[in-house]
């Protein structure tokens, strides 16, 4: 087995992949490889986005796209404009691979598989002479005499310029400070809070477009939440564990979790919309006529809490109990005890330090011939084909400047 090659990749996902093969587009010459640890490549690849590999976001402009990211939004401003989510798209469409854009932005080969991205991949790895080296565990690197040395647990490689890919990998962050390089601590990212409040749980299935509030903290957002079994989930819910995941992992992950229902309405205005049904709709039962068109389930739920009969008639509401009614809507409350992981997805907050890289070349400030691309940095999105984004960016990247 050759051992000596002009470029090495340490990593066989998406990241990984891409990058090599650009870096072989482009230096027909360089002899190129690819080193995995597991028995098989693009595993991550294959489950994301349900087994569709969604492969990047309809932002196709790089300030509204670096919005997506809790961690990289400085850096990856520059990075953007060199390789943005319209260039993905292009790339692969010339390489043979459409991809059809869902009414939430998130894109996806027009085939809804994943294999289409793994089958491009391998296909370009062949054509490049890209040799794919699975089970080949690293346990050093260093750096000796201009080039690099790697060895895996069957044998040692060198290579003039040497890629890191391994998305979140504590040995290789291990090996990566043992070079000089510091690493922020991993934490999780993109996680569902558990909520073990059973009359909240009880109505699993039920979506609301909410604000949402972290006690005793500057987080907030607002978006659509899911009620689950466990507790609740949905774009909010995640939006808000991937900007708050490091202050929420310094809670240990409980602490108070406030809803507006009402999503930014205030008591006034809550009071005033409430008053007004009540005077519209006086022989009304209040169950009938919900306020915002609140499904009736979480409407009764609603009035549950604020001692309200379902039979009762607008009418009839007191003062007090539309009071309590509005400080429900505006600010229910609830403690989060635990998180879960979201789908398949395990992404996390940390990673190389990204003050020791250079992102106009996506180079270690520290060697000149080691690169990095997607989330070996301390680099995180939220969900929707943004990380998939930073992987091809980074990649596209190392690949113009490898040789310049």
């Amino acid at each position: 087995m050759k051992n000596n090659f002009d470029i090495l990749v340490i990593g066989g996902g998406a990241a990984g992949f891409f990058t090599a093969i650009n870096c072989a587009e482009k230096y027909p010459s360089a002899t190129v490889a690819i080193l995995e640890r597991g028995k098989e490549v693009l595993s991550k690849v294959r489950v994301s986005g349900g087994g569709r590999c969604n492969v990047t976001h309809a932002c196709f402009v790089a300030n509204d796209l670096v919005k997506n990211y809790p961690r990289g939004e400085k850096e990856l401003k520059g990075p953007f404009h060199q390789f943005c989510s319209g260039d993905t798209v292009a790339w692969f469409e010339e390489r043979g691979v459409k991809l059809k854009t869902e009414s939430d932005g998130r894109m996806f080969p027009v085939s809804n598989s994943s294999q289409t991205i793994i089958d491009c991949f391998i296909s370009l790895a062949k054509k490049h002479k890209i040799e794919i080296l699975t089970q080949q565990s690293v346990q050093t690197i260093f750096y000796k005499d201009e080039y690099w040395k790697i060895e895996t647990l069957q044998q040692q490689f060198t290579s003039e310029k040497l890629i890191v890919a391994t998305g979140s990998n504590p040995k290789i962050w291990n090996l990566l400070q043992t070079l000089g390089h510091s690493i922020v601590e991993p934490v999780p990212s993109l996680f569902t809070f558990n909520i073990t409040d059973k009359r909240l749980t009880h109505l699993m299935g039920i979506s609301a477009h909410v604000g949402l509030k972290v006690q005793n903290t500057k987080l907030a957002t607002q978006g659509p939440m899911l009620i689950t079994h466990w507790g609740i989930s949905g774009p909010a819910v995640l939006r808000l564990s991937a900007w708050g995941a490091r202050v929420l992992a310094e809670m240990n992950y409980t602490f108070t979790i406030q809803i507006n229902w009402l999503v930014d309405a205030t008591s006034e205005d809550a009071t005033a919309m409430l008053l007004e049904l009540k005077n519209t709709h006086t022989k009304n039962y209040i169950i009938n006529k919900p306020l915002a068109d609140f499904p009736k389930r979480l409407w009764e739920y609603f009035l549950t809490l604020a001692n309200i009969e379902p039979t009762q008639k607008w009418a009839d509401v007191t003062k007090k109990q539309l009071q309590k009614l509005t400080e429900i809507l505006c600010a229910t409350e609830y403690t989060v005890s635990g998180k879960s992981t979201f789908k398949e997805e395990f992404v996390t907050a940390g990673g190389v330090n990204l003050k020791e890289i250079n992102f106009k070349t996506m180079q270690s400030k520290l060697f000149s011939n080691l690169y990095f691309a997607g989330e070996v940095l301390n680099i995180d999105a939220i969900t929707g084909g943004f990380n998939f984004q930073n992987a091809w960016t980074g990649g596209f990247i190392i690949s113009e400047h490898l040789y310049n």
